[in-house]
């Protein structure tokens, strides 16, 4: 485990026993950015099929941490890496090194999520940028600039959850591979813990503990704002109460 898991592992679902139970305890599960240049930043985007979950969406590779993904002092945060290296191969067929992983994101949806994964999110230069998907449970991949990838959201031509798109925000600000990592290096890994709301036209609005809304999952609370609006015609990003 390395120094900055160590450091942060008390601030994150997977170490609060209390919060794993339940019938809608959230499945803890990791996912690997794999960013590239060529010669512009790149991110490599699966398309999912439509009969799991998150079908239709395109994501990041990642799944489930699996029972033998544990070490045997059952730490979870190394457990999330060596899920994130398992999937990446089975749903990419790239050989990831966790020692390259950048710990740098933790999302958990709301209760009402009718099925909630608690992921790890890493980012990594990819080894390889030759990809192999099995055509079952991903059936396309893309290269894509993160910036495209955010104007085909808002075209209606890809569909993204959340966390797909506040991450493609963050890379679309970085020029470089290394601008996007030491971005993510020179800060604690931020955690998502996601509450919605909706604001007064019905948009529904998912918020994050820096809002004014949050506490209350009221999107109406004026006051800073760490959310983000989901409206049919495009998403929306406010965010002045966090340093993005």
């Amino acid at each position: 485990m390395s120094e900055q898991d160590n450091k942060h592992r008390n601030d994150i679902y997977g170490d609060a026993p209390e919060r794993r139970e339940g019938a809608n305890a959230a499945i803890p599960a990791a996912t690997v950015v794999l960013l590239r240049e060529n010669p512009e930043l790149e991110v490599l985007m699966l398309h999912k099929t439509s009969q799991i979950a998150f079908g239709g969406m395109w994501v990041f590779p990642g799944g489930r941490i699996d029972p033998e993904d544990y070490p045997p002092d059952g730490d979870v945060n190394a457990a999330a890496r060596a899920a994130a290296v398992r999937e990446t191969l089975e749903e990419a067929g790239i050989v990831a090194r966790e020692e390259a992983f950048v710990w740098f994101a933790h999302w958990t949806p709301p209760p009402g999520t009718p099925k909630r994964f608690t992921t790890w999110f890493f980012a990594a230069a990819a080894d390889s940028h030759d990809v192999s998907i099995d055509g079952g449970e991903i059936q396309d991949h893309q290269w894509l600039r993160p910036a495209d990838a955010l104007a085909k959201h808002a075209a209606s031509e890809i569909d993204l959850a959340p966390p797909t798109w506040v991450t493609l925000f963050e890379l679309a600000r970085a020029q470089t591979l290394e601008a996007a990592l030491a971005r993510f290096r020179a800060r604690p890994p931020r955690v998502y813990e996601t509450r919605i709301g909706k604001r007064t036209d019905g948009v529904r609005v998912a918020m994050w503990k820096e809002d004014a809304g949050y506490a209350s999952a009221d999107a109406t609370r004026e006051g800073g704002r760490h959310r983000l609006n989901m409206a049919p015609g495009g998403f929306a990003f406010e965010y002045d109460a966090v340093d993005y």
